[in-house]
């Protein structure tokens, strides 16, 4: 069996995008300098963008984690370097890894809060090229590739679908939910053109836990990935209380887009819900229904058929160190779970993957086994084995 994680990332390597803007775009793209205390830091739209220590801490015992930016140098090669990457991934036993960009955020947040609204559609578009051509295209057979998209802008959003579509992408990662990020919800018609965009060009939409920058805590200053950036969160709630309800972003995602109407009028949509875990899907499907049953009567909610079956249909997802979730397997659907190794991240159990999901599927039936660590990844994002 081959190991296919659908959520890793890759930490950008400088030239990113001083090597792909157009030239009169390159001094003010992002770029990276040197800050006071030696740190090494992405400059973009007059802001400051450090590398959180905690995205990059692959190699690193628990005790040396730390929230502080980081420098290159303070790197294992494989957080930016594709080669170094595949050898880490044989060394863990993985065989696939599908990536997400780091200095944008997980679905180009920082880009889209940028005031050249054309830079940042330049710039989403210069880090799919980099992700398709020199990531990808160093082990095709070892990467999923994934794109951005100009969300902001939904006829952009739609072109760029189309165009990485045709030049390889496996999939689109996409904001959780738009209203944190004031954009039109779910509920509105605003998204048809990408719903159907995604349908035609059979790409599944991974739904990655923050990547709307919300952020839950409780907290004064703990409600944006904004303030991941500048300690926000230190002074106020511990950020082991965010950490540990990520996946409820996620939960609510799902509740969102169920009682939206989208996915009854889009047969196609697959939705990715990415470094949520999946132990609270359960619960969801059974509360989703219960709500469902006494309260369709009197809201604009579908009369006919319950959401757990969409739900079924329409959601995968996605685990690195979930063992109830594995408990429970049968009540999300086999064919609905993937595996999740988020190499270089603090939750990263690298190098130990292999051995780690071997201990947690000890009492698993193989054929089972197989599908969430292989064949369910391969078949959602089109990408057999060569």
């Amino acid at each position: 069996m081959h190991i296919v994680s659908v959520d890793d990332h890759l930490i950008e390597h400088p030239r990113v995008w001083t090597e792909r803007l157009p030239e009169k775009y390159r001094e003010i793209g992002p770029q990276i300098v040197e800050i006071e205390g030696g740190h090494q830091v992405w400059k973009y739209d007059g802001k400051i963008f450090p590398y959180i220590g905690l995205n990059a801490v692959a190699g690193k015992e628990p005790k040396d984690y730390g929230m502080e930016p980081v420098r290159y140098d303070q790197m294992i090669p494989g957080c930016y370097d594709p080669k170094a990457r595949v050898a880490d991934m044989d060394v863990d036993g993985v065989q696939v890894a599908c990536c997400y960009p780091s200095m944008p955020g997980f679905a180009g947040g920082a880009l889209a809060r940028a005031d050249d609204k054309e830079l940042a559609r330049l710039c989403i578009a210069a880090w799919n090229d980099f992700n398709l051509e020199e990531w990808y295209g160093f082990a095709p057979d070892r990467f999923i590739p994934l794109a951005m998209v100009p969300y902001w802008n939904v006829d952009e959003t739609v072109a760029e679908i189309h165009r990485v579509a045709a030049a390889g992408a496996k999939g689109i990662t996409f904001p959780e939910s738009p209203v944190p990020l004031k954009l039109p919800s779910f509920h509105t018609d605003h998204w048809e053109p990408v719903w159907n965009a995604l349908e035609e060009t059979n790409l599944p939409i991974s739904l990655h836990f923050g990547s709307s920058s919300f952020v839950p805590s409780f907290g004064l200053a703990g409600m944006s990935t904004d303030n991941l950036a500048d300690g926000g969160l230190q002074d106020n709630a511990p950020f082991a209380v965010a950490i540990s309800l990520f996946a409820t972003n996620l939960m609510w995602t799902v509740s969102d887009l169920l009682f939206s109407g989208v996915l009854q009028k889009h047969p196609g949509l697959k939705f990715v819900l990415a470094e949520g875990g999946i132990g609270w899907m359960p619960y969801i499907r059974e509360r989703i229904d219960y709500t469902w049953e006494r309260h369709r009567w009197y809201q604009k909610i579908d009369f006919d058929q319950r959401p757990s079956e969409l739900m079924d249909k329409h959601f995968w997802g996605c685990f690195i160190d979930d063992q109830f979730g594995v408990k429970v397997r049968n009540l999300i659907g086999i064919d609905r779970i993937t595996c999740e190794v988020d190499y270089p991240h603090s939750d990263s159990l690298w190098p130990n993957s292999r051995k780690h999901y071997t201990e947690i599927f000890h009492d698993v039936p193989d054929e089972e086994v197989h599908k969430i660590v292989e064949l369910n990844a391969r078949e959602l994002y089109n990408f057999p084995r060569t």
